[in-house]
């Protein structure tokens, strides 16, 4: 794991973090030839939120999110947007390059693998398809589980670094 996605881990929710390690582990053992994972993207506050909506509206520029603040599960530190580094330098957001020529996409090697863990991929929404996003799809508490949609998460209560309170 590269040192950029470490920093980026550590901005993550404390809830994830662990899980997020795993899962990078996870798919650079799938990826077994040229290509390793990197996290591009975690933890977002609401004013970057902000400065990302308004391209392609009050900004030059091709729309790259339809989430205002609090509407991106990215300002809760619950998602992350990945993409794949070949032989160390190159960066990538190919989905269909088999870069270990194990005959399966690699990008679609680590969908599996978010998958397993329990998180969503933006490939699978139905319009604004998002291929490089990957968010929790909920968070177990000691009494229940919660959904971790934007509409349940601004209602909770922050610690005092900013991180929802589960």
């Amino acid at each position: 794991m590269d040192k950029i996605t470490q920093q980026r881990i550590q901005k993550l929710h404390p809830k994830v973090r662990e899980e997020v390690i795993k899962i990078i582990e996870d798919c650079d053992k799938e990826l077994t030839g040229r290509a390793k994972i990197r996290i591009t993207q975690g933890f977002r506050t609401f004013d970057e939120q902000d400065q990302l909506y308004a391209i392609g509206r009050t900004k030059p520029g091709k729309k790259v999110t339809n989430a205002k603040a609090g509407q991106s599960i990215h300002n809760y530190g619950l998602a992350v947007d990945i993409c794949l580094i070949i032989d160390g330098k190159t960066v990538s957001w190919d989905t269909a390059k088999d870069w270990d020529n194990d005959k399966v996409a690699d990008w679609y090697e680590c969908v599996k693998v978010f998958a397993k863990h329990g998180w969503s991929w933006g490939g699978n929404w139905k319009t604004f398809k998002d291929l490089p996003h990957f968010e929790k799809g909920s968070i177990k508490t000691k009494t229940s589980e919660i959904k971790t949609t934007w509409r349940n998460l601004i209602k909770l209560p922050k610690d005092k670094a900013g991180y929802i309170i589960f």
